[in-house]
């Protein structure tokens, strides 16, 4: 499908109907062992122990479909899957160091990110260092001869910047650094990574790609050079997706397209409703020409997703529990990227060394689903009035 369009290439990638008599959908495999007709057959799949489908762990024609289609979508060489996100992360991380190395992390990344790096790479003799996500080029005065990963999150966990990609890339690139990025928030559809210069996307599928808040996956989209050391590591972690949310992440991503459309409109739109809210003092919108790097925004992304943040003026908690507790639309938990819209109380301060965080009020992060904006704003016109109400 090399002339097709993205969403066709959505609608197809990673099918053989043919070869399933006939059936639109990719099987569901739930496999353990698989059997060889032949020891000569055995003695090949042990020469080539990352390809084919030669034990349940390492893969299935399940597998194989989500990962195939996922690449073609994004643009990468070949895909490997994980029960999670975090999982993916730490398989990306683990597969590009060793004792001795120093990583580089953006200051904004996933919190669960700084975590495994603080608390597992750490034991191992891997030194992390966080960066200024608008570091841009000036990354490079921060890399050293043992600098082995780069790694960015664009736009930022909790207070979305966005990242000078192919700038950072670039820098890393030159002193032999492998670029590895968690494109989550803009999937495969609204960010192209390996068009500039990223080895490895990285994605927490159970997000957008799932779509419906009923399944845990992660990916990893690697080009050429680093899909071995990727899978190798996989396969040495055991890491493995199961097969039914393999299935739900393939048939999420059928309808990625039009469901990432309705999030970027209804995410607009009630960012630009709360940016006009006398309890807000701002939002922070990656597409919103008011924040700081819409610039980079327009420059290398070709849309947005729901999730974005509003920083409400101080008041007290009783207060904003007050507003959080009576929602009836938008749900209070963690994770985003469903159908369902969430409302979530965040604290950067917490997870911030390269730099600060010293905004006094509550921020908000917000997950615009699918539901109609017209509700979801009354829904939140009310929150306030009970907010206002107990302040």
């Amino acid at each position: 499908m090399k002339d097709a369009k993205q969403d066709t290439v959505i609608a197809h990638a990673g099918r053989d109907p043919h070869g399933n008599f006939g059936i639109v959908n990719p099987p569901v495999y739930h496999a353990s062992t698989v059997l060889f007709p032949t020891l000569e057959a055995l003695e090949a799949s042990d020469r080539a122990p990352f390809d084919g489908v030669n034990y349940g762990r390492i893969g299935t024609p399940t597998s194989a479909a989500f990962e195939t289609a996922v690449a073609e979508v994004e643009g990468g060489y070949r895909a490997v899957t994980a029960a999670s996100g975090l999982a993916a992360i730490a398989t990306a991380l683990s597969a590009f160091t060793k004792a001795g190395d120093h990583i580089l992390i953006s200051d904004s990344a996933y919190g669960p990110t700084r975590r495994f790096c603080n608390e597992v790479m750490a034991r191992y003799g891997v030194e992390t260092q966080y960066y200024d996500p608008r570091i841009g080029a000036g990354i490079a005065t921060l890399i050293r001869p043992e600098t082995t990963v780069v790694y960015l999150e664009s736009p930022g966990s909790l207070t979305f910047e966005v990242q000078d990609v192919p700038a950072i890339a670039a820098a890393a690139k030159a002193a032999g650094a492998t670029v590895l990025m968690d494109n989550t928030w803009a999937t495969p559809l609204y960010f192209k990574p390996f068009e500039y210069g990223v080895d490895v996307s990285i994605h927490a599928a159970t997000k957008y790609l799932v779509g419906h808040a009923d399944a845990m996956l992660g990916l990893l989209v690697c080009n050429e050079a680093s899909f071995l050391p990727v899978k190798r590591t996989a396969v040495r972690f055991g890491t493995c997706a199961g097969p039914d949310d393999l299935y739900l992440g393939l048939r999420g991503l059928r309808t990625l397209s039009v469901r990432l459309k309705r999030h970027h409109e209804t995410g607009l739109a009630l960012a630009q409703w709360l940016a006009g809210r006398p309890e807000v003092r701002r939002v922070i919108h990656p597409a919103r020409p008011d924040h700081p790097d819409h610039a980079l925004w327009r420059r290398d992304f070709s849309g947005a997703s729901g999730l974005f943040a509003a920083l409400l003026r101080p008041v007290p908690k009783s207060a904003l529990a007050a507003m959080l507790d009576g929602m009836e639309l938008f749900g209070l938990g963690y994770s985003w990227g469903g159908f369902e819209s969430l409302l979530l109380p965040v604290h950067p301060a917490a997870s911030r060394t390269a730099t600060a965080w010293a905004e006094s009020g509550p921020l908000l992060r917000v997950h615009a689903g699918l539901e109609d904006p017209d509700d979801l704003i009354r829904d939140l016109e009310r929150g306030f009035a009970r907010l206002a109400a107990a302040n």
